[in-house]
């Protein structure tokens, strides 16, 4: 299915709930809704539940996206595919817990 398919699905959501009058536009709200998400995704992996549940906690974080976008007017594939274009020429970090490709350069980074 292709992304304007996806977002066409959750501006539908959207106008079935009425979202646009009933506070569905305020970004505040809506972080707060994704760091829900989020901690509801972070359980699933710090209580060992199964792959049904997470797949089920990355949908609502993908919605959750998908709306800020639709709230936002934001053309997400254009915006993708720039930073996409912009991150692939940086160069990757060593941080102390991983990997990171970031413009960030402090104390204890070593590019690799």
């Amino acid at each position: 299915m292709e992304l304007l398919e996806l977002m066409k699905m959750v501006r539908c959501f959207h106008e079935k709930h009425d979202f646009a009058n009933n506070n569905g536009s305020d970004m505040n709200f809506r972080m707060l809704l994704m760091m829900e998400e989020v901690g509801e995704l972070a359980e699933c992996l710090t209580k060992g539940k199964g792959m049904e549940d997470i797949r089920e906690e990355l949908a609502d974080i993908f919605i959750l996206l998908l709306g800020h976008c639709v709230v936002l007017d934001i053309d997400l594939e254009k915006v993708f595919l720039d930073k996409m274009d912009k991150i692939m020429q940086r160069k990757a970090i060593k941080v102390k817990n991983g990997i990171r490709v970031t413009e960030y350069r402090g104390e204890g980074t070593e590019e690799i």
